[in-house]
């Protein structure tokens, strides 16, 4: 390397370098919530019998094929009118 080249390759690298620490430096977003913490930070639990009612749905499970048999079980449904 002659002499002029070390100084300018130091320069450089010196500015990336900086520049790169300006750019992790930049301060991060600040996110405001709209809600408010009724409950003072502690879990509030509800005996059991003093919820909500929920009505679920009695629905049949059936198991998933896998491979070929797969590919003839959806030829022979039939289409969703």
């Amino acid at each position: 390397m002659n002499t002029i080249t070390k100084p300018l390759l130091r320069a450089a690298l010196l500015g990336s370098a900086a520049l790169t620490l300006a750019a992790c430096q930049a301060e991060e977003p600040e996110f405001e919530v709209d809600a408010t913490d009724e409950s003072g930070g502690e879990l509030i639990a509800v005996p059991e019998g003093e919820g909500v009612q929920v009505d679920l749905p009695e629905t049949e499970m059936t198991p998933v094929v896998e491979g070929a048999a797969a590919e003839d079980a959806m030829a022979e449904e039939a289409p969703a009118e």
